[in-house]
């Protein structure tokens, strides 16, 4: 089983507070130019046991369904996948794989093999997704010929800069060069007129700068093989970027009509999945996880009653940061700026290390914060759902829901419904790649008890309940979870 880096990446530093992930909105009015954002190296492993070797419980029940009479052989080794000895380089001495994890073992056959048929894909949080479409991208694309030919569309400026290094990571060996198609600052970027046309082979990046490197013609589409969707169930829906999406998918249909599509997600709801299918070509390949096998078991999930809002932060600092001072870092989700701003500087009072991330931040201080926390410099960071997807750091074993994640509503004063979806992606920011984590959701009323018998019916478990103030239930729980001796 492949041990990911030890090396740290880049995420978070400082500031503020939190915001969600929509600075892409208002991308084509305001969006300045450009790309080659500093990417360092990454640690995002993904590996697992492969096939006959099952004992994580994200890789147990995965159910695929192929198109036409193609026979696909799942890969025990990365071997079997007829790669370039450069790729497997990579693969083995930069990125410390082993072998294939069992969604990987089932995918790249599909992604790799004629007559490369699209593919749907379901993989949870830290069961080697990423590496499916990265690796898939680089092995169909030539080195010798200076285009774009694999592109990679993703929901939020972090996650396409968190793939974009990976991709280099991984491909560091084959001469394959990429560029990060996210948003900049204004007074930084050079006009997308003036810029030069887009010569790498891979493009990675966010929905509304690709649309306009497009637009201008900077960005060609006619040697393109391969199109990834990353967060897919977000890429489409109807409240997300799927106006952009279907922008981009047919300016390419336009002018190729043999490019591979790729949509991987955690979760698929069946809005989205029925849109899917409409949308890429009838014989597409599928695979999913089966819904109950979406609970992260590598997780322990609790709940702690605390009377007010100022009670949830003496939680926070006097219970689960004093007594699990060492287990890694921490991620705190929020639902609005405002609980950021308080909870941040309540924190900073208190002398600890905190950063927020925040979508009125400029996309440098951004860059900034989110590298710093990945480089190990800052212990606890403030997000709200931008960060809930994708976002891979190693030394996360911790995460804090201050408020539960809830849909939003045009009606309100609708019963709030809770988020499953997002609540799953929160979870599966603590133990990635099978590590040991815990999630404590801090609970104020009775909206959010509510919210949290909703979510526990949704995935059918149980959450276990710690009491706001037993140091003891704190120990026990931190315990159970494998983060306390």
């Amino acid at each position: 089983m492949a041990e990911p880096s030890t090396a740290a990446p880049p995420p978070p530093v400082t500031k503020s507070w939190a915001d969600e992930a929509e600075e892409e909105t208002n991308a084509s009015a305001t969006e300045p130019e450009t790309s080659s954002v500093n990417v360092d190296a990454l640690t995002i492993d993904e590996n697992k046991n492969q096939p006959k070797l099952l004992d994580d419980p994200d890789d147990s029940n995965i159910q695929a369904v192929t198109s036409g009479d193609t026979p696909y052989t799942s890969a025990a080794t990365f071997e079997d996948l007829n790669l370039s000895p450069e790729l497997l380089k990579g693969l083995y001495v930069e990125m410390k794989f082993q072998k294939p994890s069992k969604i990987q073992a089932i995918s790249l056959p599909m992604i790799l093999n004629p007559p490369h048929r699209d593919l749907i894909a379901q993989a949870h949080n830290g069961s080697g997704k990423t590496t499916c479409f990265v690796l898939g991208m680089l092995s169909r694309v030539d080195p010798k010929v200076q285009a774009p030919q694999a592109l990679c569309i993703c929901p939020t400026r972090e996650l396409a800069i968190q793939n974009t290094e990976v991709l280099r990571k991984m491909g560091k060996y084959t001469g394959i060069a990429s560029e990060c198609a996210v948003p900049m600052d204004s007074r930084d970027a050079l006009p997308i007129a003036k810029r030069a046309p887009i010569m790498a082979q891979v493009v990675i990046g966010t929905p509304g700068t690709i649309k306009k490197w497009m637009s201008f013609k900077k960005l060609g589409a006619t040697r393109l093989k391969i199109l990834v969707f990353d967060e897919a169930d977000q890429m489409l829906a109807e409240d997300g970027f799927k106006d952009d999406s279907l922008r981009i998918m047919k300016e390419i249909e336009r002018v190729n009509s043999n490019c591979q599509v790729l949509l991987f997600s955690a979760t698929f709801n069946d809005t989205v999945k029925n849109f899917v299918s409409r949308t890429v070509k009838n014989d597409h390949n599928k695979l999913f996880v089966k819904k109950e096998e979406l609970s992260l078991d590598a997780v322990k999930q609790y709940k702690v009653h605390c009377p007010d809002e100022l009670a949830k932060i003496e939680v926070i600092k006097d219970y689960i940061f004093e007594i699990g001072e060492n287990v890694g870092q921490t991620i705190i989700f929020v639902r609005t700026r405002n609980s950021a701003k308080v909870l941040h500087k309540a924190l900073v009072d208190l002398g600890y290390e905190v950063t927020s991330i925040q979508g009125a931040l400029d996309h440098e201080e951004r860059d900034k914060i989110v590298k710093e926390f990945r480089d190990g410099l800052t212990q606890v960071l403030i997000s709200t759902d931008v960060l809930a997807r994708g976002f891979d750091q190693q030394q996360v074993n911790l995460v804090i829901n201050y408020d539960l994640p809830v849909k939003h509503t045009a009606v309100y004063t609708r019963e709030p419904e809770p988020d499953c979806e997002v609540y799953l992606h929160r979870v599966g920011r603590a133990g990635r790649f099978g590590r040991k984590g815990a999630v404590f959701n801090l609970i104020c009323d009775e909206r959010d008890e509510r919210l949290m018998s909703k979510i526990e019916n949704h995935f059918g478990a149980s959450v276990t309940e710690v009491r706001a103030q037993s140091v003891e239930d704190y120990k026990a729980a931190l315990k159970e979870a494998g983060l306390l001796q």
